[in-house]
């Protein structure tokens, strides 16, 4: 007995000194934070509690600074991401703008191209690591994707967005994030940012001092939408708030929108950061504060972590001091940000973050180049082709291609963006598609405003260009006059809003008289948002949407120009036939907006999009019990009756049959795009959940009801006369 318990007793000890052992890893560590067998909370916990008041509020703005005595070096946590990595030093794939990308209707695609600009984005925080490189533009906390709602074409950053409808913008946001921030359980590869939160689309020129102030149903029917999406469901990193005050209160500073909905209801725990001097207008713009010291103070204790700028958070030292919040509270803002640098490895190894070995071998991959060009083939919307005008035939003898944006690069990589080492323009992409055998004559003809309204201003042109065999205009507008806050004033265009939305005059006159050449005449639209076209959509036989269709946008316009790739992108927003049809740009409330508001007629709608395919749609079907609370399946079969392969966009609606409450006249609630060959017929399924069902009351709180409602799929909205190639089919069901 007294043997077996010596060696019970060795035993126990020889235990205890291994538990020891492994409890103690930090031993080879100067502090317990740099210890990566540690849990990302306890390291920042650690950090935290080693930190000066001073350190502490040099963190919260977006220049932090090094803490060189605990090894933290300096970060920028501005960085951009819009449609590829923007602004940075280094060549980077640059893909369609997101507009454009919306367009696609494609979730794959998006979320494919959030993984590699995550990959660039890496190598290139990894290469200015190496050269011990800080700055701005540089870091892994993208301030993307822009998801504000796309409420009124007239915004000059709408160009920035997914379009002008919730559901829409809430899938291509979910799947853009959920590619750029990848899969790993422990670390991020990037970190994106929902903005602008919330209720914020313009006018540019008075952002940083309007209030907004609508209803319930409004605020939860379209604006929040999305980002509860992003931040429940796709675990967004970030979230950006912005300048505007909503209901009196500026938004970084909202009761509301900051504490009862973003962190109470929805359990957001990442980093909230102000748009770029938005604390700064409390005091000097809202007047809703009397100082920085008190504006800082009521910033942070509503949740907004960092301040992008230089100026109001330096006074938390002595807001600190003066008692208007406790170093405890700035714990709070000080700990989320932390969370997000050590989730992104920024403090471990390469042989532990596996993104840290990503090298500038990846930056314009030629995988990532395809997808550029896949997604600016995807994006491009065919608004009208009278007579099989496209394709074109490549033998042709001679083409002339003109307009301000037929040769133009800085058109068609957008705003917010970077730069590739090649950008194909129209005029490039078509004569490479033609080759030395076509004559292509070049001219930009007009300006993209200008006072001619006499068609003998072009008979010079005419005469050169008369014996074209076709002729291609590519005009429409240019992120150089909408845009962030600009300093444009030029009939049409304001501030970087638009003070009209119909193309302007000048290219419609020279449209006329290409057209009385008799020669047929193409026009591609490069713009942003929606252009009003009532005579080219009634007289101009071929008119494509090009956007801003990124590095590849000549390549791709010219595949679908000449047939070698079939069209099938849609519209995110609804194209108005005129500045009459529109409110109020300052007019935040919902009534006459959008696909799902408007009760007039527009020129081209939402989901709208033709094809050199014929597709029909039959047997549709829902599989499931209709009753409140549970999931439906819809099935339908998609038939190609032609004899040219191509992709269909099968858009899913619901209209709700009378309700007495406000509702929307119908509801995007699914999307599909899908290649289907020549002859083959495809199965494309949906799937409704209760959620999806259901209506938003008029206190903002979604509702199961009773009682029918129209599920109708096809390529296009069910009333869309114009798609003539796209039908839709109709199912009511009866929900109990």
């Amino acid at each position: 007995m007294r043997k077996t318990l010596t060696l019970s007793i060795a035993a126990i000890a020889i235990a205890t000194c291994f538990c020891i052992a492994f409890k103690s890893p930090d031993k080879h560590y100067q502090y317990r934070f740099q210890n990566p067998q540690l849990s990302i909370s306890d390291r920042v916990d650690d950090l935290i509690s080693k930190m000066t008041l001073e350190e502490k509020v040099g963190q919260m703005l977006n220049t932090a600074p090094a803490i060189e005595r605990l090894g933290i070096p300096a970060y920028n946590w501005w960085n951009e991401c819009l449609h590829g990595v923007a602004r940075t030093p280094f060549k980077v794939t640059v893909y369609p703008q997101a507009i454009a990308m919306a367009a696609t209707w494609d979730k794959a695609s998006i979320h494919n191209m959030g993984n590699y600009t995550a990959d660039e984005g890496r190598a290139i925080y990894n290469e200015s690591m190496k050269n011990g490189k800080h700055d701005i533009y540089l870091g892994l906390t993208y301030w993307t994707p822009n998801i504000n709602i796309f409420r009124d074409p007239r915004w000059g950053r709408g160009q920035e967005t997914y379009g002008e409808d919730p559901f829409l913008t809430g899938e291509m946001g979910r799947s853009f994030v959920t590619g750029l921030q990848g899969n790993d359980p422990t670390y991020l590869k990037a970190a994106g940012c929902a903005k602008h939160y919330a209720v914020h689309s313009g006018p540019e020129d008075i952002r940083h001092k309007f209030d907004t102030d609508i209803s319930e149903y409004d605020l939860r029917d379209t604006y929040l939408p999305a980002f509860k999406k992003l931040v429940v469901n796709a675990k967004v990193a970030g979230v950006m708030c912005a300048y505007n005050a909503f209901k009196g209160q500026p938004c970084c500073g909202n009761d509301l929108l900051m504490n009862s909905i973003l962190r109470d209801e929805w359990k957001f725990k990442g980093y909230v950061t102000s748009d770029c001097g938005a604390i700064d207008d409390f005091y000097q713009q809202h007047k809703t504060h009397t100082d920085a010291e008190s504006a800082a103070a009521d910033a942070v204790l509503h949740g907004t972590d960092v301040e992008c700028g230089n100026v109001t958070y330096k006074s938390l030292v002595q807001a600190v001091k003066d008692g208007r919040l406790t170093e405890k509270q700035l714990d709070i803002s000080l700990k989320r940000l932390f969370t997000i640098r050590f989730r992104l490895g920024m403090f471990d190894s390469p042989e532990l973050v596996k993104y840290n070995k990503i090298g500038k071998e990846v930056l314009e991959a030629p995988e990532h180049k395809a997808l550029s060009l896949k997604m600016a083939h995807q994006s491009m919307v065919l608004l009208r082709n009278e007579h099989n005008t496209l394709p074109l035939s490549k033998n042709l003898k001679k083409i002339a291609v003109l307009g301000p944006n037929a040769d133009n690069e800085e058109t068609v990589l957008g705003n917010y963006n970077g730069r590739p080492s090649h950008i194909v323009t129209a005029l490039e992409g078509i004569k490479t598609k033609l080759g030395s055998g076509t004559e292509v004559v070049y001219d930009k003809a007009v300006n993209y405003v200008g006072d001619s309204t006499n068609h003998n201003d072009f008979i010079a042109l005419i005469n050169k260009v008369k014996d074209a065999d076709a002729i291609v205009f590519v005009g429409g507008i240019s992120p150089r006059l909408e845009g962030e806050e600009m300093k444009v004033n030029t009939p049409g265009f304001h501030g970087g809003d638009r003070t009209s939305i119909m193309l302007p005059q000048v290219q419609t006159d020279l449209l006329k008289a290409l057209k009385a050449t008799g020669k047929p005449v193409v026009f591609v639209m490069m713009t942003g948002s929606a252009i009003a076209i009532p005579w080219e959509s009634q007289n101009i036989s071929a008119i494509v949407n090009a956007w801003y269709g990124g590095q590849a946008a000549g390549t791709a316009l010219a595949d679908i120009l000449f047939g070698d790739y079939n069209p099938a992108g849609r519209l995110p927003v609804t194209f108005y036939a005129s500045d009459n049809d529109l409110p109020s740009f300052t007019d935040y409330s919902m009534r006459n907006r959008t696909y799902r508001y408007f009760k007039g007629k527009p020129l081209y709608g939402f989901g709208y999009g033709l094809s050199y395919s014929q597709f029909k749609y039959s047997n549709l079907r829902v599989q499931g019990t209709v009753v409140k609370g549970k999931e439906l399946l819809v099935h339908v079969n998609v038939t190609n009756n032609s004899k040219m392969d191509g992709e269909e966009v099968t858009e899913l609606y619901l209209t709700h049959k009378g309700l007495a409450q406000p509702a929307p006249i119908r509801v995007l609630k699914g999307f599909e795009r899908t290649l289907i060959k020549a002859g083959q017929t495809k199965d494309v399924m949906f799937k409704l959940s209760p959620e999806d069902l259901s209506v938003t009351a008029s206190d903002g709180k979604l509702q199961e009801l009773s009682g029918k409602v129209d599920i109708t799929v096809g390529g296009s909205q069910p009333d869309e006369k114009t798609a003539l190639n796209h039908k839709t089919v109709t199912k009511v069901i009866s929900i109990l």
